[in-house]
C-alpha cells in the first residue's frame, strides 16, 4: 500500500489547511487539517486509488481522525466503507445517508444532526442542510483557532439558509458544476439535464457567482472551483464567471481537478 510521501509538506499545528484528492463526477474527496486533527470529507474513489491519492498529499489513511460523509451518491460514498473498514477510521454521517443502505457496516459510526455543531478533536464542524436530491444531505463549515473553511458542493440552488451559514469564511470550496449553455446542448438525456440543472441538482457557474456576491468576498483568501462536470463545463468558463467579482484579479481562484486534485492550501 502507498505510504505518505515524506517530501510533501504537511499542515502545521495552528494553521487550518485543505487539499483535494480529486473533484468531479468520477469521485470526490477533500482533506481538512489543522496539523493536529485531519479529516476526509467524502471518499468517492476506490480503496487503492484513495490510498494512492492520499500518499500524493503526504498522508496515510491511519492519520485520518474521521471520515465525514455529505450524502450517499456514489461519487462521494464509493470508498468510504472500504477505507473505514481497512484502516479503522470513524465515519460521521446523517441518519438519512445511513438509511440509503449504500454504505455497509463500518467499525465506528457517529450520527450527524444537521445544524448541530460537533467537534472532531481540535476541529469544530457545522453541518449545513443543502437542497440536493439525496436523503439527508449536508455540507460543512470548519473552524480552528479563528480560521473558517467552507466546503459547499452538491446543491441545486443557494438558499438563504446556506448563504447565512457560509458567510465569513476565510476559504471556500465552491461547486461550479456546469455551464448552462453547455448543459443545454450537451450529450445528457433530457431527464438528466433537468435533474442537474434543477433546484435539487447542482450549481451552475452563474449561480456560484451569485452566491459569492451574497456571501461577500472581503475575507475570502482562497476560492476553489469544485465538482466541475466533465461534459458540461470547462475550467476557463468557471474562472470566467467568478473573476469579475474579484475586479479581474484571479489570484484567489483555483480549480480542484478530477485527476490531479489540489495540493495543500493554508489559510493565514
Amino acid at each position: 500500500m502507498p505510504q505518505g510521501d515524506a517530501s510533501v509538506p504537511l499542515p502545521t499545528p495552528g494553521k487550518l489547511s485543505f487539499a483535494s484528492l480529486g473533484s468531479g463526477s468520477k469521485g470526490n474527496a477533500t482533506l481538512v487539517s489543522d496539523g493536529e486533527t485531519s479529516v476526509l470529507v467524502d471518499c468517492g474513489f476506490g480503496l487503492r486509488e484513495t490510498e494512492r491519492r492520499l500518499a500524493r498529499l503526504g498522508m496515510h489513511p491511519r492519520q485520518l481522525d474521521a471520515l465525514l460523509v455529505t450524502h450517499e451518491h456514489g461519487d462521494h460514498l464509493r470508498g468510504v466503507g472500504p477505507l473505514a473498514r481497512r484502516h479503522g477510521v470513524p465515519v460521521y454521517l446523517t441518519p438519512g445517508t445511513w438509511l440509503s443502505g449504500r454504505l455497509g457496516e463500518v467499525p465506528q459510526r457517529h450520527w450527524i444532526t444537521p445544524q448541530s455543531r460537533f467537534a472532531v478533536k481540535s476541529l469544530v464542524i457545522d453541518p449545513i442542510t443543502v437542497p440536493h436530491d439525496a436523503r439527508e444531505p449536508v455540507q460543512f463549515r470548519f473552524e480552528s483557532r479563528g480560521c473558517h473553511l467552507g466546503v459547499l458542493t452538491d446543491l441545486g440552488h443557494p438558499t438563504e439558509h446556506v448563504i447565512e451559514a457560509f458567510r465569513g469564511c476565510d476559504a471556500l470550496i465552491l461547486e461550479c458544476n456546469h455551464d448552462r449553455h453547455m448543459l443545454e446542448v450537451g450529450p445528457y438525456p433530457p431527464q438528466l439535464k433537468r435533474r442537474v440543472g434543477g433546484n435539487w441538482g447542482h450549481l451552475a457557474n452563474v449561480q456560484a457567482a451569485a452566491l459569492l456576491r451574497h456571501l461577500g468576498l472581503d475575507r475570502l483568501q482562497r476560492i476553489v472551483c469544485s465538482h466541475l462536470s466533465e461534459h458540461n463545463n470547462r475550467p476557463e468558463l468557471a474562472l470566467e464567471a467568478l473573476t469579475p467579482l474579484l475586479d479581474g484579479d484571479a489570484s484567489r481562484l483555483t480549480i480542484a481537478a478530477q485527476d490531479s486534485g489540489l495540493q495543500w492550501q493554508a489559510i493565514r
